[in-house]
């Protein structure tokens, strides 16, 4: 493969102002994530410490092995929703090595109300439930939940992505044959009763750990019997008697020295073979990619420079170079692992809508995992391109892209808007993850264009009707408000607030990011028995 030569002077002007506008908000996001890991209550600290209990934080680090890597998953998720208190939806979750092993850890951290749980904790338990059956692994979970948030039940409840949900998947998880290991380290009520029960082994903490369907308020209100926690559902009562809970540990350490010793006694992962290479940093320094980025989404750069600065050697071979060139396409490798890479140099036309089919064919064919790199406002628009078959062409990309079967991967870089992100495998089309730069923007359109749109529209229905054309104050009464609702619902940190992705990364750390991912992916067959594709319109 060639070496990709940068043509980036890291002297110039425009660059430093871009690495100082990129660095601001990489600065900005690690104060995020720090708070979402640290802001908590002084009183909820004390209780915890009181009963006995360990930080969410400590128990990642006992769990995991010693010096391995760690990739948290939608640490953002549910910022600033409710009272802005619930960090993480109330979970510490993501991939990490136990007993060499890749495994999904999902924690429960009960100093953020008392472990209850609310509407984005349940999409982010089934965001992660999700990971685990497409990559088949091994589930860890270290329960302390008061259960659903009452006064939110009909958000958590009753439909098909709601609470019940998660239950089901456990279901479908021991069919498939995925382990589900859990630690019962606090109260587990009602739901988090049933989602102990359904785990393939259950550890149990004596004194603070609990399981019922119903706690002792609740046995009083429904039958009159006062009961404690610890006699209704406690350690001695599940290990000993009804037989729920399967190993007695002394306090939450114990517990992890327990779940430790059950993944070493799992069978080995039988990976899917990749043709790797021996892994190289690549040549350029990954934090240049700050100075590459423009400050300004309106302004294109060469998404061949920000390759140059993920993968290993800076090597790439670039396919159909002179065709399309609004996508780029070609292979490379990132921490050893063979990759297929799309991103965009600018709007999609029928020839780079085409070029992605048969390369991403080619990848699926060979079982190549695919990379997206998302910087696109949509397909190219107009009379002569609607007759040069745009529609169609745009539809083979986008069916490509659905159908394949191989992982995929995708990072917003910048821009990612309309029937662009769909293409370039945003969400709804089910690529192994989904991250965002700090500087990426989603939406159907940016705001200033969906503003003129309106406006557009609004003059043509007034000269319908034989009304004037709105004055200046009239379509700036409208722009203000869409631009402004542009600004907050498409920016990198509502999406991830939403969920719409897996974590909002630092753009320096991305190919490190990408290594844990496809590694994780690997534990999953690359190709079952739904190869092919649909129909390609002539």
């Amino acid at each position: 493969m060639d070496i990709i030569e940068s043509r980036i002077d890291t002297a110039s002007d425009e660059y430093r102002k871009n690495y100082e506008a990129m660095n601001v908000l990489v600065t900005e996001l690690k104060a995020e994530l720090h708070k979402a890991r640290n802001d908590r209550s002084e009183k909820a600290l004390k209780r915890h410490e009181e009963s006995g209990k360990m930080p969410a934080q400590k128990k990642l680090e006992l769990l995991l092995d010693r010096n391995t890597p760690f990739l948290e998953l939608a640490p953002l998720a549910a910022r600033g929703m409710y009272d802005g208190k619930v960090h993480a939806a109330g979970t510490l979750a993501g991939i990490g090595i136990v007993e060499g092993k890749e495994v999904l850890v999902n924690i429960n951290d009960a100093t953020i109300k008392g472990g209850s749980v609310y509407p984005m904790g349940v999409k982010k338990a089934l965001r992660l439930q999700q990971i685990a059956m497409e990559n088949r692994l091994p589930g860890i979970g270290l329960v302390d939940s008061a259960g659903a948030y009452l006064p939110m039940q009909s958000e958590i409840f009753p439909d098909i992505d709601d609470g019940g949900r998660v239950f089901y998947n456990q279901a479908l998880m021991s069919k498939m044959g995925i382990p589900q290991i859990t630690a019962v380290m606090g109260l587990c009520t009602a739901g988090g009763a049933y989602g102990v029960a359904m785990s393939d082994e259950i550890v149990h903490v004596k004194g603070h750990g609990a399981i019922f369907l119903g706690g002792p308020p609740l046995v009083k209100a429904a039958t009159g019997e006062e009961v404690t926690a610890d006699d209704l559902g406690g350690a001695i009562v599940h290990t000993s008697e009804s037989g729920v809970s399967d190993y007695l540990a002394e306090d939450d350490a114990d517990a992890i020295r327990i779940i430790r010793n059950i993944m070493k006694n799992l069978p080995p992962t039988d990976k899917h073979p990749l043709p790797m290479l021996p892994p190289e940093p690549p040549l350029y320094d990954p934090k240049e990619i700050y100075g590459i980025v423009s400050r300004d989404l309106a302004v294109p750069y060469d998404c061949r420079e920000i390759i140059a600065r993920m993968v290993d050697g800076s090597r790439f071979l670039e396919f159909k170079e002179n065709y399309g060139s609004t996508l780029v396409t070609g292979w490379a490798h990132i921490h050893g692992f063979p990759v297929g890479i799309l991103g965009n140099n600018g709007i999609l036309f029928s020839e780079s809508a085409l070029k992605a089919t048969q390369f991403i064919q080619l990848c699926d064919k060979r079982r190549i995992p695919l990379l997206f790199l998302q910087n696109i406002n949509g397909f190219i628009i107009g009379k002569a391109y609607e007759r040069g078959g745009i529609t169609k062409n745009g539809h083979k990309m986008v069916n490509a892209v659905s159908t394949a079967t191989v992982p995929k991967f995708t990072v917003v870089v910048g821009a990612s808007f309309g029937a662009g992100n769909y293409a370039m495998c945003g969400r709804a089309y089910s690529p192994r993850f989904l991250w965002m730069w700090p500087n990426a923007e989603i939406g159907v359109m940016g705001g200033p264009q969906a503003a003129d749109v309106l406006v557009s529209i609004t003059n043509d229905q007034n000269a319908r009707l034989g009304k004037p054309p709105l004055t200046q104050d009239e379509v700036d009464f409208l722009k203000v408000p869409i631009i402004q609702a542009a600004r907050k619902e498409g920016n990198a940190y509502y999406s991830t607030a939403n969920l719409w992705d897996d974590g909002i990364i630092d753009p320096a750390k991305t190919r490190d990011v990408l290594g844990i991912a496809i590694s994780a992916s690997l534990n999953a067959p690359i190709r079952d028995d739904a190869y092919g594709y649909g129909v390609f319109r002539m």
